[in-house]
Order: structure tokens, then sequence, then C-alpha cells
């Protein structure tokens, strides 16, 4: 009599993990969230600055990245740019006190897949870090509100107080918002056309096409600028 198989895992945790945040108690805080979700400590590599973190890159390939923006040896963003850079499909996730435009806005622009601030409790940070693995665009709330605040003040002084200027959304189709929601929710192609009884090609166009009219060239960018304009929440 043959024994019975156990059931394989549902999924694979990608990994390994690269931690980027000087912090003892936030290091070991991430470091629980993360074995929350299932990964061991081997899969968790933790670096205290900018300098452990290139050495550490240099070693070997990450699945992500979590990073704070204030660091002893320099600024989080410059690794966020060079890392974009070498992959752009990499998740890079901010998680940091800051929570200026400034920075937050720089960061994204950088490459940073989502951002987050510390503030928030474990539950949202590992809801967070499990949407950027499965290709979605975290944005902490309170920094949406500061980004849409940003681009309201910036679309009164272009239009001098007066009528508001046409939204660059306005060439999206419904179906397109839509599917751009979802993708902010960080769904796949896949997850996206079962959930929308749609063909997995017809979703890949419609999400080149909204690449097309956002000017952008990734899931990230194109999340980032529905929120900025306030087409997502």
């Amino acid at each position: 009599m043959t024994q019975a198989l156990p059931d394989p895992p549902e999924s694979v945790l990608p990994g390994p993990l690269l931690i980027v945040e000087d912090e003892a108690l936030t290091q070991r805080r991430l470091c629980a969230i993360l074995t929350g979700l299932g990964y061991q400590a081997e899969a968790m590599q933790f670096a205290g600055n900018l300098a452990e973190a290139r050495s550490l890159l240099a070693e070997q390939p990450f699945a992500m990245v979590l990073a704070d923006v204030g660091l002893p040896d320099g600024n989080g963003i410059d690794l966020i740019r060079e890392l974009s850079r070498r992959d752009p499909a990499l998740p890079i996730l901010v998680i940091s006190a800051w929570s200026t435009e400034q920075i937050i806005v720089t960061a994204l622009q950088a490459g940073a897949t989502g951002y987050l601030l510390k503030e928030r409790d474990d539950i949202e940070i590992a809801l967070s870090i499990r949407s950027a693995l499965r290709g979605g665009a975290p944005i902490d709330p309170f920094v949406a509100r500061r980004i849409l605040d940003l681009a309201g003040a910036g679309q009164a002084a272009r239009t001098g107080g007066g009528a508001p200027a046409a939204p660059l959304a306005s060439s999206l189709s419904p179906r397109e918002i839509e599917i751009l929601g979802l993708v902010g929710k960080g769904l796949t192609n896949r997850e996206i056309s079962e959930v929308l009884s749609l063909s997995r090609l017809t979703v890949e166009c419609h999400i080149k096409n909204i690449y097309k009219k956002l000017a952008v060239n990734s899931r990230t960018q194109a999340v980032f600028e529905a929120r900025t304009h306030g087409w997502l929440p």
C-alpha cells in the first residue's frame, strides 16, 4: 500500500529578501512580520546602512527589497534608483517615518514600488508586503492623501485657480479604469482575467493601452499616476 504524499504548499514565497533598516527595533519588527508571512530566517538579509546593502547586493540577487529612506551613511532613495536601473521589475517597498511630499514623490519616481509609514500596524504592513510581492503598488493612505494634495495644488497653480484642466484619464475607458484598480490591488494579469471573465490577452492589451495613454512603462507608474490624479483610492 503506497503512502499518500503530503499536499504541496499553495505557493512558494519569493526570496531571499533584503531589508535595509538601521533601527534594531524596526529590524526585529519586520523580521516578525515576514516570519508571520511564512519566511524563514535564512531567507531574510538585513543591512543597517547603504554600504552593507550594496555589499549584500553584490553577493546575490534578491526577490524584494524593503528599505528606509533615512540611513546613517546616505539617502536610501539613491539605493532605490540604483536598484530600479539594474532591475525595473524588482519590488522595492519603502517603509519609513518620513512623510514629506518631496521625499515621497522622489522615492516613487526613483523606482519604489510602494511607500508605507512605520506608524502603521503589523497587519497593514504585512498586507502591503504581500501585495508588493504579487505585483501591486501599495501606498499608505496618508501618503496617498499628501500626493493628492500636492497634485491639486499644482493643478490650481497651472490653471490660475479657475476651472480645472481636463484630466489626463479622460481618454481611459471604464474597463481600463476597472483593470487599473485591480492592478493597484496586486492582481496579476491572469487573476484579472479570471475576475473580469476576460481572456488574458485582452487584459494585456488593455494594460498596454493604459501605459500608452498615461505615458508610463510599468504597473507601478500607472498606479502612481492614477492615485496622484485621484482615480484610484
